[in-house]
């Protein structure tokens, strides 16, 4: 998935963050990817890297109604456990098993096999508006990393 998108790279003193053109992102560092009617959300390369090494996802329920900004699971890495958000309203239509047995796939691969679960939204054009675009995103991660 990540091979078509255009790929730019913030590069910073806390290292190099991998931040594709054609997603959104939340500033708490989740990605959405809009694919037909649905929304695939994962955590973003920053996120991984910040987490380290991930040891265990705790994945959403399929068919849950969930809520813009909700947690819907979290990751957890030897350093620390962060709540995972809801970048859109809707009801969770598959989530990525895969992870209950290779969580480290979201270290290697955030934007493909890392991703946490697909959304199919309630109110997607509303709550786009509240999501932040790649240049945006990118803008955030300068001053999160200037500021460590």
């Amino acid at each position: 998935m990540l091979s078509k998108s255009k790929v730019c790279w913030l590069s910073s003193l806390k290292g190099e963050f991998a931040v594709p053109e054609d997603l959104y992102y939340t500033k708490e560092h989740e990605w959405l990817r809009i694919e037909g009617g649905k929304c695939r959300v994962g955590v973003t390369d920053y996120a991984q890297n910040s987490l380290h090494e991930i040891v265990y996802v705790d994945l959403p329920k399929l068919g849950a109604k969930v809520e813009l900004m909700q947690s819907i699971g979290t990751v957890e890495s030897v350093k620390a456990v962060a709540d995972v958000y809801s970048p859109v309203s809707g009801t969770v239509l598959e989530v990525n098993n895969t992870l209950s047995d290779a969580p480290e796939l979201v270290n290697k691969n955030p934007y493909g096999q890392g991703w946490i679960t697909i959304i199919v939204p309630e109110d997607l054009n509303k709550e786009l508006l509240s999501l932040m675009k790649a240049h945006d995103y990118k803008d955030l991660l300068k001053k999160i990393t200037e500021k460590k």
